[in-house]
């Protein structure tokens, strides 16, 4: 069944991969975006140039009534306030993306569930968009769809608290890199191209109405692991320093939300309800293969002028060298 397929957004880490998978399957696909990216949408479809915080313009969307409405862009309670306005009533399906980072931390269970409670104390990210998910809970005559990717790779680096890009070179520049806690806590990475067919599984799908899901790979790999594939796909050595979390978020407060919030706990996730709905996937386990092609992005990126990380260079060899004087 074809469908007209709405994509705030579109050209994004998730959901680029997913538009070229709904275009495949044979939907008519519009993106809505800014226009700023330079990757290449498929042919035929849509593009609509326009900024959310434009109520005409983007207001105008909602009288195209869409059969899907996927909605990539919303990250406040404030920005789905607006959806609901511009969205109640002319859609068959709203599907909002979430974050997997909504799940209580730590989970209470080994394996993450759609039942797994949604609190945060620690990320106002994820404190936001679960905020955006009661609103959009509470909306009258709006059929939605929730999906909570985890951490989900194509042209970005995977790192920990810092941009990927610098611990990659810091890596090539022979310097230590940080991993907080042993580097063991096993932790999910999902390859955009996996997580896009059950996203768009999930297309016109009754039994995916009033339901969240979470898509993501179905095992998990240690930080040390992660990173020291990451040297191996840059041809040079991860000098690996372990520190403890409280320790980081001290040398710099704002680490507090993506590690205490995020990647300091395990995260392993049962993907068997989104399977039922969307239908069975499988997502590549090896990291190489999962890596691949963010790292052929970094390469392209390191052709460019590198950006001045000074400030943040200081502090992660001021960090490395008094965690490593430690009992010397």
């Amino acid at each position: 069944m074809s469908l007209n397929v709405l994509f705030v957004g579109g050209t994004g880490q998730i959901s680029l991969p997913c538009v070229e998978l709904a275009v495949e399957a044979g939907h008519r696909v519009t993106v809505f975006n800014r226009g700023r990216s330079a990757e290449t949408l498929p042919a035929g479809v849509e593009t609509i140039i326009g900024d959310m915080k434009d109520p005409a313009v983007y207001g105008a969307l909602g009288d195209r009534r869409f059969d899907v409405v996927c909605q990539f862009m919303l990250f406040t309670p404030e920005e789905m306030d607006e959806d609901i306005r511009v969205f109640s009533g002319k859609t068959g399906q709203y599907i909002f993306i979430s974050s997997a980072s909504v799940y209580e931390k730590p989970a209470q269970h080994y394996v993450i569930t759609e039942k797994t409670p949604t609190v945060n104390p620690y990320w106002p990210y994820s404190q936001r968009k679960i905020a955006a998910e009661a609103k959009l809970k509470a909306a009258k005559d709006l059929p939605f769809t929730i999906v909570r990717p985890s951490h989900t790779v194509r042209n970005g680096l995977p790192s920990m608290m810092n941009d990927g890009d610098l611990t990659a070179r810091r890596m090539l520049a022979g310097k230590p890199v940080l991993v907080c806690g042993d580097g063991t806590s096993p932790w999910t990475l999902t390859r955009s191209v996996d997580l896009a067919k059950p996203f768009v599984g999930l297309f016109g799908k009754d039994a995916a109405l009033g339901e969240d899901f979470h898509i993501t790979a179905d095992r998990g790999h240690g930080w040390d692991q992660i990173y020291r594939a990451i040297a191996k796909g840059l041809g040079v050595e991860a000098k690996i320093v372990h520190v403890p979390t409280e320790t980081l978020v001290r040398y710099n407060a704002e680490w507090e939300g993506p590690l205490m919030g995020d990647k300091t706990w395990a995260a392993l996730f049962d993907n068997s309800k989104v399977k039922r709905v969307a239908g069975n996937f499988a997502c590549a386990e090896d990291l190489d293969t999962i890596l691949a092609e963010s790292l052929r992005h970094l390469k392209l990126r390191l052709a460019k002028p590198a950006p001045d990380t000074a400030a943040a260079d200081s502090l992660i060899d001021r960090i490395a060298a008094e965690q490593s004087a430690l009992g010397a």
